[in-house]
């Protein structure tokens, strides 16, 4: 099938909605580490207490503030993991008479907990709210769902629950697919999606070596999470590993490099111009005006946008959400000073860039998923974050911050400096 690269049909459908009074107060994330490594075997629970604890302490906020906590991950990876955001929440320093919601909105879950947080927030029903998202791609369960009742001589299915995931049984394809249907539609070759992967790693790199990404991360370290009558829960790494303290996918990655590697999905994409499969956990603190005004506020969310695409080219979901998000509010993207758009797939992101029609040196500034990796929860309160940070150091007023999500949707939120 052939898709056009004319969006505006779904445009009118998006959802949009602005926030008079929501603020982010500070924010943290985990280092982002590779499938199966130093945090391979902490929950995603332990990691959002890690993150959402760095943010509150960050921001200044006194955690008894909190009215609520709004936390997603999209994969179950504990026994526990039926309570992942009260646990969040509570192991954060938040009153046990508050509430915690969890959320999954597949890749785009992190931006949905900002923009429930903002409304909550905005509407008065309380002061200050957790927005967290965490994600270990490790523990994704090897997993059965017929056999509670037993099951016939043979006839024992178990599956890979990541590995399954990346299929759209309803859509009929995987999600790389997705990725090489908007390659076909933009004309984006081999050569291009490559010349992109390198371009986030050198740019992630140079992050690095700059600080930047040390002024987002909360270095992890063994520890204990303790809270007045319950029983207390932590973080255990492995032997010999005394602190995680970066990102471990970021490497010199020369085109050249990228160049010789095959095709994963019989087109332009390969592993190496592929988020990356890790593990990780975002928070950040969102309050009212008369709140952020105790502290240093990095600014403030003004709107966001969810618009729904077909199935068969998910990535672009990005685009009808932020084309109505700044026709809402009378903006144009020349209005935009930074653009983070999670980097599933190279020829998925570089259509995002063209359809928006970003400039490269206003999208990914400071690399993206490729380079870094994609823990799905975690990733839109990333991206928000990052953002801000990046418009604080350019002096900007506006930046936008989006993703693509499983099944045919996208996000896109708008943020303001302080």
């Amino acid at each position: 099938m052939t898709y056009s690269t004319d969006w505006s049909a779904y445009v009118g459908g998006a959802l949009v909605e602005s926030f008079a009074d929501a603020w982010i107060l500070g924010g943290a994330r985990t280092p982002f580490v590779d499938y199966n490594g130093a945090l391979g075997l902490v929950s995603a629970t332990d990691l959002g207490i890690h993150a959402a604890r760095a943010a509150l302490a960050r921001s200044g906020l006194e955690p008894a503030r909190l009215g609520a906590t709004i936390a997603g991950s999209c994969a179950q990876t504990s026994f526990d993991a039926f309570f992942f955001p009260r646990h969040v929440g509570l192991f954060s320093g938040m009153k046990d008479d508050r509430t915690a919601l969890g959320i999954n909105r597949l890749c785009t879950t992190g931006f949905e907990a900002i923009a429930q947080a903002s409304r909550g927030v905005s509407a008065g029903q309380y002061e200050a709210a957790l927005s967290v998202g965490a994600e270990s791609m490790s523990r994704n369960p090897v997993a059965a769902y017929t056999h509670r009742a037993g099951f016939r001589m043979g006839q024992v299915e178990f599956k890979d629950f990541l590995w399954e995931s990346l299929f759209d049984t309803a859509g009929g394809c995987g999600m790389g697919t997705t990725a090489e249907n908007l390659a076909q539609a933009y004309g984006i070759t081999r050569p291009e999606v490559d010349a992109f992967a390198a371009r986030s790693f050198a740019r992630a790199l140079a992050a690095v070596e700059s600080g930047k990404f040390g002024e987002e991360i909360a270095p992890i370290t063994n520890a204990e999470f303790a809270a007045t009558g319950l029983k207390s829960r932590g973080i255990k790494l492995p032997r010999g590993v005394q602190q995680v303290e970066r990102d471990t996918h970021i490497r010199p990655t020369p085109i050249e490099v990228l160049a010789k590697l095959g095709p994963a999905f019989g087109g332009v994409q390969t592993g190496g111009n592929s988020s990356a499969i890790v593990d990780g956990a975002a928070a950040v603190v969102i309050t009212n005006g008369a709140l952020a005004k105790q502290g240093k506020p990095l600014g403030r969310v003004v709107a966001v946008a969810t618009a729904g695409v077909p199935a068969q080219v998910m990535g672009i979901g990005p685009v009808p959400a932020g084309l109505a998000l700044l026709g809402k509010l009378g903006l144009s993207i020349q209005d935009i000073a930074v653009v983070e758009v999670n980097e599933a797939f190279a020829a998925q992101a570089e259509s995002v860039r063209r359809g928006l029609g970003v400039a490269e040196d206003r999208f990914n500034v400071n690399g993206g998923a490729i380079a870094f990796g994609h823990p799905l929860a975690a990733t839109g309160i990333r991206c928000v974050y990052s953002a801000l940070l990046e418009l604080k150091r350019r002096g900007g007023r506006y930046a936008m911050a989006g993703a693509c999500a499983g099944g045919g949707q996208g996000m896109m939120v708008l943020v303001e400096a302080a």
